[in-house]
């Protein structure tokens, strides 16, 4: 197994649908083999037809399955599945069969948005009133599938699915704190069609207002090609259905950010989150904001056909049955998934 150490100096560097519960045809919930006791998750679905994804809460995680976006396969591995066109958050146009980090567990009297249900760097104003400083994300998985057809394929996006991130708290920005709803790590995975092998990368978003130019989403490679390079990556790439890992360290005030394959060996990266990667970027970083982690399924695969960088156009009927036959969705399959406190770096 090879290793490499990078520190990129240009950085500084789960309310329940009633009809969903599982039952004897669902099989057992996913959190009768994974802790989800401080998660919740968003899903493809509007069964109560208030036209938002319905979610499930943490207080009801532990009972819930669903046949086609969240469930145990046959190995224990918990699947998450978004097809292309289905319901979708406000300030998205992808789908998501995605888990939310809850630090507040079922303690719903803490608001989502609330620094108590929410991490930050230790150089943060009142930090200590934090749920927690810093975090560690530990997961293990392999992709199972993306979408096969883009109208427009040369965007980046296309074929693409979001695995683990951390998301800022979007809020007024009168509140303390920046409250841009950005993200400082996004963890990709990308396989274009006819090739043996995807992509993995991961992107920091310039921690700026949504009106600025300069906010954009850097791409650091890991195995394989980046977003927008339409060359074959070869066995440098992962395979669908090919394991491998990821750890998202804060500590402090540092993102730690590992890889490791069984075939392609570990790669590590650092980026100070109290200090701008570029002289483009929020001189602080993410030092004054409100943190969490997701996980899961966040199908980039847009089937907007809108001018912007993220909307490739992709097919999608809206009827499930139709979308898995013709290729038009993503499934992500988790055989690890831990959340804890930070570690010191070699720890």
């Amino acid at each position: 197994m090879t290793s490499s150490n990078r520190t990129l100096t240009a950085f500084a560097l789960l309310a329940l649908p009633g009809a969903a519960i599982a039952n004897a045809e669902d099989g057992l919930p996913p959190a009768s083999a994974f802790d989800l006791s401080h998660w919740k998750i968003d899903l493809p679905l509007d069964d109560n037809k208030d036209g938002k994804p319905d979610s499930v809460t943490v207080s009801a995680i532990g009972k819930y399955a669903h046949p086609d976006f969240f469930y145990l396969d046959g190995d224990g591995r918990m699947v998450f599945t978004a097809p292309n066109k289905a319901t979708t958050t406000a300030n998205s146009s992808n789908t998501r069969s995605e888990l939310r980090y809850m630090l507040r567990g079922k303690n719903t009297r803490i608001g989502t948005h609330d620094g108590g249900n929410n991490f930050a760097v230790a150089a943060r104003k009142d930090s200590d009133k934090f749920g927690s400083i810093g975090g560690k994300m530990e997961a293990t998985l392999r992709v199972d599938h993306v979408a096969r057809n883009a109208g427009n394929p040369n965007k980046a996006p296309a074929y693409s699915v979001v695995i683990g991130q951390i998301h800022a708290v979007k809020y007024d920005n009168t509140r303390s704190g920046f409250g841009y709803g950005n993200e400082p790590i996004k963890i990709y995975y990308k396989k274009w069609p006819g090739h043996d092998y995807g992509s993995v990368f991961w992107t920091y978003e310039r921690n700026l207002a949504k009106d600025d130019p300069n906010r954009s989403d850097i791409a650091v490679p890991v195995w394989g090609k980046l977003w927008n390079d339409p060359a074959a990556p070869g066995e440098a790439g992962v395979a669908l259905g090919e394991e491998f890992s990821y750890t998202i360290n804060v500590h402090r005030n540092t993102m730690y950010v590992s890889f490791e394959s069984e075939r392609l060996g570990r790669a590590d990266y650092t980026v100070s989150l109290v200090k701008g990667v570029d002289e483009l970027d929020n001189p602080y970083s993410y030092g004054g904001d409100s943190l969490y982690f997701k996980a899961g399924a966040y199908n980039q695969c847009s089937t907007s056909t809108k001018g912007g960088f993220w909307y490739s156009g992709c097919a999608g009927t809206g009827n499930w049955e139709v979308d898995k036959q013709n290729g038009d969705y993503t499934q992500v399959s988790f055989s690890k998934l831990i959340v804890g406190e930070s570690t010191a770096p070699g720890k």
